[in-house]
């Protein structure tokens, strides 16, 4: 187990590392003054103050158990021997904002989460937090705050929703979540389901509070974040109107207090093998491919080396072995009715695949929590066991060739062809695809280019779930490729390969693609190239110029000037 002051027999650790300059002394009367307005009093001054930070809102059903949770986690601080101290980020609905102009600001929200939960614990000299979020943003930005903060710290999702049930008019029968209703729009449109049906399913998806149920990128990100360390074991599955939820939030406040006493802050948990436990774990569970810039920003946050490479490099010894949606059967509450993500985590690392001396803000390691728990196997069916995985390798693969020669993420997990060959039907942004595919212009064993929709072209490096959908919908998702230098939502399915890099706006070389080229990916090979001579390809970039930037102005100006590049997370500190 790593050492600790407390173990080594160092001094004893002030768990008021900061706030001391806002209750201690003559000069910080003021202070003291204006906390006693919220409910300290002289018997406080010696307690840590720890910040609540929490993105509850009622923008979105993915928030709405926050506000109970932050009780929960309050009455843990207080539990604990701690001040706890509520605030609010904001969040945006991932569902709600897809398919128009309102997705450029979706990853934007990460940085502005991120940027606000430093900027308050900043002001503040808040000496440690509990961090609360249950939206495909929200945690990340969290995470990426709590890394860049470097401070005793605890995250804790919302949970998942439950999945919805529709009967159809031709009496078909399923559960259903928000990825059927985004393919049913498609469907609909190509004259393959009547509205009435639409209509049922779009009163089915979101039956109560909760994130998206299938593994999508909240699902991903909540069970990452147990696996990095920087969550309480188990508390990734539990969904989110189940009470367990209350009790994970009231242990987590006492666990950041426990984290003070011991002197470990996030820096000590997110080592190296820490994120290589991360991997793995998205690996095998076939995660949202959001997750490798989400992964790629948290480490830049916490100063650990972390590339593509390493995506890869893991990728090539964990098996796929959950059969979750969006191209497996079953959802985050099937995963909790077999014991949560520590069964799957106890299976990989009796495979060897996991760090085990990783330390964990329990102050134990992630061998040491396993083993209290001792969950039982995993069941073989919601998750199968690694002598018979879904897939030998992980689900995530990136590629890189003469397209993409910084890189571009595939989620291999749903990927059928091994080789797909065929001409470019290029577009500039995601919505003059979706008008030529419902005008019946896009043709199967075409490969759809959508360029200038990257983290700085976009900006914002939209998700590309209406279209995705819309296409699979159409009945050509096994028939067409889709390649674009933005992201896709972690529901989508069907043939696609995103985070394209460099982008179109910084002269990538997606931004010289014209209709017909030939394009070429290769699963196994990993490569992703466009079969034009170079020759033709300087030719195109004479005289060349990016379309204009779509915003001079707000937050979006702002965050073009700033950020990077998607092979390095996208971010822009």
């Amino acid at each position: 187990m790593p050492e600790t002051p407390a173990a080594t027999g160092a001094p004893a650790v002030d768990i008021k590392p900061r706030s001391r300059v806002v209750t201690d002394g003559i000069e910080a009367t003021t202070s003291r003054g204006m906390l006693r307005a919220v409910g300290m009093g002289d018997e406080d001054w010696d307690k840590p103050q720890i910040g609540i930070a929490s993105s509850w809102n009622e923008i979105t059903p993915c928030n709405l158990s926050l506000d109970r949770l932050a009780q929960g986690a309050k009455e843990g601080v207080h539990s604990g021997g701690g001040y706890p101290l509520q605030f609010g980020t904001i969040s945006v609905s991932d569902g709600i904002s897809m398919g128009h102009e309102g997705m450029h600001f979706s990853l934007v929200s990460r940085e502005v989460i991120a940027d606000s939960v430093e900027t308050v614990i900043m002001a503040e000299r808040l000496d440690g937090s509990v961090l609360l979020a249950g939206c495909d943003k929200s945690i990340p930005g969290m995470l990426m705050a709590s890394a860049r903060l470097d401070l005793s710290s605890v995250f804790l999702y919302a949970g998942s929703i439950a999945p919805g049930w529709v009967k159809l008019s031709d009496g078909t029968e399923k559960d259903v979540t928000i990825i059927d209703s985004f393919e049913a729009v498609g469907a609909c449109l190509a004259g393959k389901m009547s509205e009435a049906d639409l209509k049922r399913i779009e009163c089915a998806i979101a039956p109560g509070e909760g994130a998206c149920g299938g593994m999508y990128t909240a699902n991903t990100m909540a069970s990452v974040a147990e696996a990095l360390g920087l969550s309480l074991p188990g508390s990734a599955a539990p969904p989110s109107a189940d009470r367990r939820r209350d009790y994970f939030a009231h242990r987590s406040g006492e666990a950041v207090v426990n984290l003070l006493r011991q002197g470990i802050t996030t820096r000590d948990i997110l080592t190296k093998e820490a994120f290589e436990n991360a991997i793995a774990l998205a690996m095998a569970l076939g995660g949202s491919t959001n997750v490798v810039l989400h992964l790629l920003a948290i480490a830049r946050e916490a100063d650990v080396e972390l590339s593509l490479h390493d995506f890869n490099r893991i990728g090539d010894k964990v098996p796929h072995v959950a059969d979750m949606k969006p191209f497996g059967k079953y959802v985050m509450n099937d995963v909790d009715r077999h014991g949560g993500i520590p069964v799957i985590m106890k299976a990989m690392l009796d495979e060897g695949l996991l760090h085990g001396d990783a330390l964990t803000v329990t102050g134990k390691t992630l061998a040491e929590n396993l083993a209290d728990l001792d969950p039982d196997p995993v069941d073989g069916t919601v998750i199968h066991t690694f002598d018979n995985p879904i897939h030998a390798t992980g689900g995530l693969t990136i590629l890189h060739g003469s397209l993409a020669p910084e890189g571009a993420v595939v989620k291999t997990a749903g990927f059928d062809a091994a080789v797909f060959e065929g001409p470019a039907r290029v577009f500039e942004r995601e919505r003059a695809a979706i008008d030529a595919l419902a005008e019946g212009s896009i043709e199967a064993g075409s490969v759809v280019v959508i360029r200038y929709e990257g983290p700085k072209g976009g900006p914002g490096m939209r998700e590309m779930l209406a279209i995705t959908a819309a296409i699979k919908g159409a009945g050509l998702g096994k028939d067409v490729l889709l390649l674009t230098d933005g992201r896709f939502s972690g529901g989508t399915t069907g043939l696609c390969i995103g985070h394209i890099a460099p982008e179109a706006v910084d002269a990538g070389p997606i931004a010289f693609v014209r209709d017909g080229d030939l394009i070429r990916v290769d699963i196994a090979a990993r490569t992703l190239d466009l079969l034009v001579d170079d020759a033709e390809l300087d030719s195109r970039r004479s005289g060349w110029e990016p379309l204009p930037p779509r915003y001079t102005r707000g937050v979006l100006a702002k965050y073009s000037k700033l950020v990077r590049s998607a092979a390095e997370g996208a971010t822009t500190g």
